[in-house]
């Protein structure tokens, strides 16, 4: 693994509008921390996908690749559109063919302009698509790559919370020695109560998206009730998850002003304050400087 570079910030505070997150020009400013934007059906109307974000108050997205070769899809999104930034990484459903020697590949990806996290990586037991032992390998092989660039984690977790814990645990064990920073997220969150509070013990977010809206999602909205504010994160996973009234069909960025908005009627709170609580926690964790650090995270760069 190369690491002779020379450290570069890469700062989601650098989209076009740094005043304060919870308004701009006097309407919700929001950031959807998870979209594919790269997804074939993005591609006619991209534009159009992007105004509408922007009118909905959506400062800045983020576009995981789901492996090695759609990241560069990922990145000419980026280079683009001003308000876009990326994740990169393998996800466990494209890792049945790991090989080691990618992590030279995504050590390169990830010192990109505009990417800001390692992801969309983690288990998966619901497909059988990868066996569960390569997607172990894959997952501790690129949180390695987090840590050694500085770089926060998106967690992909379906079905595997008693596999991913474990790893997360021995993982922040093992290179922080019980210092706990923001490390990642868990994105689009739908498991229990205990692995929520396993993640926030070992300082991830959690992600809520469009199924926060949904009728019988009583579970997942008890969860987000309890959660701290500031370890919530807003996204859309667009094109998937679309929140009512728009569920079943595609989802888009801008959409995630309705999952702001059940959020808010969950906690009992103004949108307002979910607005701001949850662009300041995304700003808080994705504006960090890439580059070989030495025993701890950097200080997030100020507005």
């Amino acid at each position: 693994m190369a690491n002779d570079h020379q450290p570069t910030t890469y700062d989601l505070r650098q989209a076009s509008d740094r005043r304060t997150p919870s308004a701009v020009g006097g309407r919700l400013s929001l950031i959807d921390t998870h979209c594919h934007l790269d997804f074939e059906s993005f591609h006619d109307d991209i534009e159009a996908v992007i105004e509408r974000a922007t009118a909905a108050g959506v400062t800045r997205m983020i576009v995981p690749s789901l492996d090695l070769d759609n990241a560069e899809a990922v990145l000419a999104l980026t280079e683009r559109f001003p308000n876009v930034y990326a994740a990169v990484g393998v996800h466990p459903n494209s890792a049945a063919g790991w090989r080691d020697e990618w992590i030279d590949r995504l050590y390169e990806l990830a010192q990109r302009p505009k990417v800001v996290a390692i992801g969309e990586i983690g288990l998966d037991t619901y497909w059988d698509k990868t066996p569960l032992q390569t997607q172990q390998r894959a997952l501790i092989m690129q949180l390695k790559v987090a840590d050694e660039l500085g770089l926060p984690q998106i967690i992909h977790n379906r079905d595997a919370s008693a596999e991913l814990i474990p790893i997360l645990t021995r993982h922040a064990q093992r290179e922080h020695m019980g210092h706990m920073v923001p490390r990642g997220v868990l994105h689009s969150f739908s498991a229990d109560w205990n692995t929520a509070e396993s993640a926030l013990a070992l300082a991830y977010h959690l992600g809520f998206t469009g199924p926060l809206t949904y009728k019988k999602a009583d579970d997942l909205r008890a969860i987000a009730a309890r959660v701290p504010l500031d370890s919530i994160l807003i996204e859309t996973d667009a094109p998937f998850l679309a929140p009512h009234p728009f569920r079943g069909k595609r989802n888009e960025p801008a959409h995630v002003r309705l999952v702001a908005e059940r959020l808010a009627e969950v906690r009992g709170i103004s949108v307002e304050e979910v607005a701001a609580a949850t662009t300041e926690n995304a700003l808080r964790l994705f504006s960090r400087p890439s580059g070989r650090r030495n025993k701890q995270w950097p200080e997030p760069c100020a507005k």
